[in-house]
C-alpha cells in the first residue's frame, strides 16, 4: 500500500479554520495522574504547526476503555492540563464529546487557540464507526487531521468515519513519519533486509511472516512461536508453547523461504524452565532435545550469537516481538542480546511497537534505533501489508 500520496498538514491552508485533530493521548495513568506523557509530547509538532498557521484547533482522543459510557476515571482533564503546560496557553476541556459544551467551545475558538474534547469513547457510537456520530464530529470543524497511528488500524468514528464528512483531511507529522519510515522499509529497503519476529503465537504473526517473506533477505523467528517451527522440524519441544494446528503452516513457511532463497533462522538452543514463573528452575538445552516437563522461555547463548551475527552488516532491520519472557529478568537475556545487536548494527532499525518497543526503551537502547513505532496492532497490520482504515480515509494529494 503506497501511503506517501496522502495529504499532510503542510498541504492545508488552515488560517481561521477549525481543525479537528485526532491524536493518541491514551497515556499511562495512575490514580488520575499521568505517569508518562510521551504520547502527548509526540503529538506536539502537529499541534504547534497548526496553531502557528492560525488554525483553531480541536483536539480529540480516546483514553482507556470506558465502553461507551461517561466514566470520570477516564476523563481527559489531566491531558488538557498537560497540553496547557506544553503549549503555553490554556487548552479548555469540553465537558462532552460532541454535545453543547463541545459545540460552544468550538465556535468560540479564536485563531491560534486549542481546545480538547472529552474522551471520544464516552460515546457508544465511537467504536462502531456510527455515521451520525461521525457527522457530529465533522460539524465541529472544517478540516480533519489524523495523527493517531496507534489507532489507525481501527475504523472508528473519530479515526476514519469523520473524514467522509469534512471538506478536507490530512495526516499529521507523527502519522507521516510512521508511514514513510515503515513504508520505505517495506517497499524499497536498504539491503540486506533482516526481519526479526518474536512473541507468543504464529497465528498472530502469520500475515506478517507471509508479507515479509516476499521482501526480506533473512527472517529470524524467536519467542514462543519458535517452538511450533521446531515441532515442524520434528524436534522434541517438551511442554513448550505449541500451536498444533499451525505445524503444517510452519512447514510450508520454511519450504517457501527455501524456495525464495530467504535465510530462515530459528533458535538452536533455549533456556528452559520447569514452570511458567519468574524464579523457576532453569537450564540451557539444544532445540532438538527439550525434555518432557520443561518449557522453552528464552533463546539460549548460541542462538543469541547466531541472531546477532545475522543482524551484523544488515542495511534494514525490522523487529517485532520479544525473544522470550522478557519481562522476567531470568529470561530476558535473549531479548537484550537482540536489542544490543540491532542497536550496534548501524542499520536502519525499525521497532514495531508493543512489547519490543517497551523492551528497547526499558533497556536504554531507544536512542540507538532509527524508529520506534507508536502503534502495536497498527504497526503489525502495516507490516502485513494491510490497508489501515485511519489512513485510507484521508484525502489523496
Amino acid at each position: 500500500m503506497s501511503v506517501l500520496n496522502k495529504k499532510t498538514v503542510e498541504d492545508l491552508d488552515v488560517k481561521g479554520k477549525r481543525v479537528l485533530v485526532r491524536c493518541d493521548f491514551n497515556v499511562k495513568m495512575e490514580n488520575g495522574v499521568i505517569t508518562s506523557d510521551k504520547r502527548v509530547v509526540a503529538s506536539l509538532p502537529t499541534i504547534k504547526y497548526l496553531l502557528s498557521q492560525g488554525a483553531r484547533v480541536i483536539l480529540c482522543s480516546h483514553l482507556g476503555r470506558p465502553k461507551g459510557k461517561v466514566d470520570p476515571e477516564f476523563s481527559m482533564a489531566p491531558v488538557a492540563e498537560c497540553l496547557s503546560k506544553y503549549l503555553g496557553q490554556e487548552v479548555k476541556l469540553a465537558s462532552d464529546v460532541v454535545g453543547e459544551s463541545a459545540q460552544a467551545l468550538a465556535s468560540s475558538l479564536k485563531d491560534g487557540e486549542a481546545m480538547l474534547l472529552e474522551n471520544v469513547r464516552f460515546e457508544p457510537g465511537e467504536t462502531k464507526n456510527d455515521e451520525e456520530l461521525s457527522k457530529k464530529f465533522a460539524a465541529l470543524a472544517d478540516v480533519y487531521v489524523n495523527d493517531a497511528f496507534g489507532s489507525a488500524h481501527r475504523a472508528h468514528s473519530s479515526t476514519a468515519g469523520v473524514a467522509a464528512f469534512v471538506k478536507e483531511s490530512a495526516i499529521g507529522y507523527l502519522m507521516q513519519k510512521e508511514v514513510e519510515v515503515m513504508g520505505k522499509a517495506l517497499e524499497n529497503p536498504v539491503r540486506p533486509f533482516v526481519a526479526i519476529l518474536g512473541g507468543a503465537k504464529v497465528s498472530d504473526k502469520i500475515g506478517v511472516i507471509e508479507n515479509l517473506l516476499e521482501k526480506c533477505d533473512t527472517l529470524i523467528i524467536g519467542g514462543g512461536m519458535a517452538y511450533t517451527f521446531m515441532k515442524a522440524l520434528g524436534h522434541q519441544i517438551g511442554d513448550s508453547l505449541l500451536e498444533a494446528d499451525k505445524v503444517d503452516l510452519a512447514k510450508e513457511t520454511m519450504a517457501k523461504a527455501e524456495e525464495k532463497g530467504v535465510k530462515f533462522l530459528i533458535p538452536v538452543d533455549n533456556k528452559v524452565g520447569k514452570e511458567y514463573k519468574p524464579d523457576t528452575e532453569a537450564m540451557i538445552v539444544n532445540s532438538d532435545e527439550i525434555p518432557d516437563g520443561w518449557m522453552g522461555l528464552d533463546i539460549g547463548p548460541e542462538t543469541q550469537k547466531l541472531f546477532a551475527d545475522a543482524v551484523k552488516g544488515a542495511g534494514t532491520v525490522i523487529w517485532n516481538g520479544p525473544m522470550g519472557v522478557s519481562e522476567w529478568e531470568n529470561f530476558a537475556a535473549g531479548t537484550i542480546a537482540v536489542a544490543k545487536a540491532v542497536a550496534d548494527s548501524g542499520a536502519i532499525s525499525i521497532i514495531g511497537g508493543g512489547d519490543s518497543a517497551a523492551a528497547v526503551k526499558k533497556l536504554g537502547f531507544a536512542d540507538k534505533m532509527t524508529h520506534i513505532s507508536t502503534g502495536g496492532g497498527a504497526s503489525l497490520e502495516f507490516l502485513e501489508g494491510k490497508e489501515l482504515p485511519g489512513i485510507a480515509a484521508i484525502d489523496d494529494k
